[in-house]
């Protein structure tokens, strides 16, 4: 699969200790080399599944959202995403649970993990290795490895999401992800070299975005997905404030908070409507009478539209531009996007107190 050379887009940022750029642009690259491992990599699970679980937190845990919305429409079994410590009560000898963890060490994941284990559900593993691998080990589960120099979980998307993607068409729940997935990597790789380009889009909306925090706004589907994407990625990539919510749902509430303190609002906030081709004809509408009303409250509206034609695609294209737009920003402020002390620092102090306990 020929998808071009990673990197050749040279870094705009004046500081990324952890390289963040190259490893953002060489999506495409990772997606390839995750489908060609992927395929080769056999499941053992057997016996009837009826229910699936996510659990994921953070970066690994926008996969199980990816699947969520899939299944909307795809998969013929219900799924929840566990972000959190726990299992729905119903789980069983019936249910699958997909562990994703980049580190392997994510406390939330890693229980949730035990629990399905102490419940007898099936297990498939997403992981670099740490304990939840160790785990797997010990029970058997199969793992889908992803590689461990990706400098951070956020920046591994492709690594994770594809094997996981992978192995649910592999158990029968999900069809023709492998072919869906390598036209998304050759479409990706074209859409790479536009939006990474120097002046190119997501440097337009950065800078449209300045120094206001960006409210995003998607549609039901792998878009909506892509929305809490781009909120996270602008949390942790520019250190910044970021919110996301989802029409039609939005129209049912968080419009009605528009009413007042517009003079406050047009100061600190931005909207990005994330849309495509395929949305329901009353969900445009609503995106286009949302944008009439707020036009008066935020300090600008901004909308990124996707080329792609197919859903994969689609989360995919709009993941990357929100990715590359998280980057500028903290271009633009001179902040490292790679390292998260603020995270780092909570892991550690809940580290601290489960050592004393």
């Amino acid at each position: 699969m020929s998808t071009g050379e990673p990197g050749r887009h040279p870094s705009p940022l004046p500081v990324d200790s952890l390289n963040m750029w190259e490893a953002t642009t060489g999506l495409p690259e990772q997606m390839a080399a995750a489908l060609d491992w992927s395929g080769e990599h056999v499941l053992g699970i057997t016996g009837p599944i009826t229910n699936l679980v996510v659990a994921g937190m953070g970066g690994s845990g926008i996969i199980g959202d990816l699947v969520a919305a899939v299944a909307t429409t795809e998969m013929v079994v219900p799924v929840v995403v566990s972000k959190s410590y726990d299992l729905p009560a119903y789980c069983g000898p019936d249910t699958l649970v997909l562990c994703i963890s980049f580190s392997g060490d994510t406390a939330e994941t890693l229980e949730a993990a035990e629990r399905a284990a102490a419940v007898g559900a099936s297990v498939v593993v997403v992981t670099s290795g740490g304990a939840l691998g160790r785990l797997a080990d010990t029970e058997h589960w199969p793992v889908a490895p992803v590689p461990s120099d990706i400098p951070q979980p956020r920046a591994a998307l492709g690594a994770m999401a594809v094997p996981a993607l992978v192995a649910l068409e592999r158990l029968g729940l999900l069809e023709g992800i492998t072919t869906r997935l390598a036209a998304a990597v050759e479409f990706l790789a074209r859409r790479r070299d536009v939006l990474a380009a120097e002046g190119g889009p997501p440097v337009a909306v950065a800078r449209r975005i300045g120094r206001t925090f960006p409210l995003v706004h998607g549609s039901p589907g792998p878009s909506g997905v892509a929305a809490l994407r781009w909120r996270s990625q602008v949390q942790e990539n520019a250190k910044s404030p970021a919110f996301a919510s989802l029409q039609p749902e939005l129209c049912h509430n968080e419009l009605a908070g528009w009413g007042q303190d517009g003079d406050v609002t047009r100061q600190v906030l931005t909207l990005v409507t994330l849309r495509h081709d395929d949305e329901h004809p009353e969900i445009a509408r609503r995106f286009e009478l949302v944008a009439e009303v707020m036009e008066e409250v935020v300090g600008d509206v901004v909308e990124v539209r996707t080329e792609a034609s197919e859903p994969f695609a689609r989360f995919f294209d709009l993941a990357l531009f929100g990715d590359l737009v998280s980057l500028h920003l903290a271009g633009r402020e001179g902040v490292d996007p790679g390292p998260v002390p603020a995270l780092a620092d909570i892991k550690q102090r809940l580290a601290s107190g489960r050592a004393q306990e």
